[in-house]
């Protein structure tokens, strides 16, 4: 089974990674710098558990040619979901009659309908990543959160199931991938305020007030998920409904309720404050904005998920000089919220 990454970004580099250091047969398909980094670094992906996995360069087949695509026979599409358009159209270009099996491994919930629309003959699957990495110096991934990869079921996919419990990783197949995806997104909606706060998420979750802007935007994306009778599936062990209240409970109540939500590596932050600390555009539309078109679908508004677009927005702009603290980030969001 020849597998393609397409994206060789810190998920497709850490899930690439472990599969060959378990014997998959993987391709890289990077960008130039990505490329120039692990053909001089090769790849060491870490984790939470202590874990050190080191690939040298040579153990690594690396391309910034996507023609190569035409040789897969699985693709895990690992792009920013900005780019999904562009890499459906570079498929349905280079795959010409070949039909590999398309795996979504990207934020958000749109790119999935994205692909499926430019691309008509191959299997296109969504894919989740419950857990988080970050970039930590040239050619090293690491693991900072738990959690099982889950994708959408499909005929023979023990073979996927196999490979990848050969690389110690657990995966799930779901019959209702639609829950699981909502599930994500209400936690990736923290990814925003870990951003805009340039801590480490178990220092961010530390400080109540940051938490209560999370259970703040959290309530109000499930309150349109209720109204559209989506019921998002259970990722935690935590009830869903119950992560806000939790979130807002006073530091030593919540540190007692929530240690495993707390077992996070002390390394460990969200991708968007990743993409903003390197000046590059976040994924905010594919998260929070999921959230307004949902609002949207049924004639209502989000503001509170609005604002903190907004605020991430701003911060793009200027990375390195925008902060927002905890008491001002909430007084935003109260008044976001109060308009």
């Amino acid at each position: 089974m020849k597998i393609f990454i397409y994206g060789a970004g810190s998920i497709g580099c850490y899930l690439g990674g472990r599969l060959v250091a378990a014997g998959s047969d993987v391709t890289f398909i990077s960008r130039p710098r990505i490329y120039q980094e692990l053909s001089q670094f090769g790849l060491e992906l870490t984790d939470y558990l202590g874990n050190n996995i080191k690939l040298a360069p040579h153990q690594l087949k690396l391309t910034t040619d996507p023609t190569q695509v035409v040789d897969a026979d699985v693709i895990f599409i690992c792009v920013k979901s900005a780019a999904t358009e562009q890499v459906a159209s570079e498929l349905k270009e280079y795959l010409g009659s070949k039909t590999p099996l398309i795996i979504s491994f990207q934020n958000g919930l749109s790119n999935v309908p994205i692909l499926k629309r430019v691309l008509q003959g191959p299997m296109i699957l969504e894919g989740m990543v419950p857990f988080n990495v970050a970039t930590q110096e040239a050619g090293h991934y690491h693991q900072g959160t738990s959690g099982a990869l889950s994708v959408k079921q499909y005929p023979n996919q023990n073979l996927l199931e196999n490979a990848f419990q050969k690389a110690g990783l657990e995966i799930v197949f779901e019959k209702d991938m639609l829950a699981v995806q909502w599930a994500k997104l209400l936690l990736n909606l923290n990814n925003s305020i870990n951003a805009l706060s340039k801590k480490p998420l178990k220092e961010q979750l530390s400080i109540r007030k940051y938490r209560e802007c999370l259970a703040m935007v959290q309530k109000e994306a499930m309150a349109l998920l209720s109204e559209a009778q989506i019921k998002p599936a259970k990722l935690t062990a935590v009830p869903t409904h119950l992560i806000p209240k939790i979130l807002s409970l006073p530091n030593p109540i919540f540190k007692l309720l929530s240690r495993k939500m707390l077992e996070i590596d002390p390394l460990a932050r969200s991708s968007m404050q990743d993409d903003l600390l390197a000046g590059r555009l976040t994924e905010i539309d594919w998260i929070n904005g999921e959230v307004l078109k949902l609002a949207e679908q049924s004639g209502q508004q989000a503001p509170i998920n609005a604002r903190l677009i907004e605020l991430v927005k701003l911060a793009e702009k200027s990375p390195q000089s925008f902060s927002i603290s905890a008491s001002d980030l909430k007084d935003q969001l109260n008044a976001a919220a109060r308009e």
